[in-house]
């Protein structure tokens, strides 16, 4: 595995339109690995494919209960709405309120091929939102209000 050089907003694969998956390949099952890997690295609960620079449906999300690949995502259901603050490995210190659903379904496929459902809530929810965002060429500062610029401080 290896840790991928994130896009940082800017970069013009963040704006495009990610391409649908046709073959799961070993290629594929290595930029999965590499995407996972990456997230952990940097700290981040998920990642999708054009932040490291493959625009292509890809998504991996890890808000502490296990790690989640999904591939061609689709939300097939949502309910309800909430905000809260978000922010992005793509726009470093940068934090936004964002309303999203409180509740949805996505749909997509694992890296055997398998058809997979993945029901989120809170957290979850909102890292599906946030990441399928990203397929679109969405990023989530198109949609938060309240956004400020945190300093890190050690």
């Amino acid at each position: 595995m290896a840790v991928l050089r994130i896009c940082l907003s800017g970069d013009e694969v963040l704006k495009a339109k990610a391409k649908p998956i046709s073959k799961i390949t070993k290629q594929i099952r290595q930029l999965l690995d590499d995407m996972a890997q990456t997230m952990y690295e940097s700290n981040g609960v998920g990642l999708a494919a054009p932040q490291v620079g493959h625009s292509l449906q890809i998504v991996v999300i890890d808000v502490g209960h296990g790690l989640i690949e999904l591939m061609n995502p689709v939300i097939v259901e949502r309910e309800g709405e909430e905000t809260a603050q978000e922010g992005c490995l793509s726009i470093p210190n940068v934090y936004g309120e964002v309303c999203r659903s409180a509740r949805v379904i996505a749909e997509g496929y694992d890296r055997t091929g398998r058809k997979i459902r993945v029901e989120g809530r809170g957290l979850l929810a909102r890292a599906i939102q946030h990441e399928l965002d990203h397929l679109e060429g969405v990023l989530f500062i198109e949609k938060a209000e309240n956004i400020e610029q945190k300093e890190l401080t050690e």
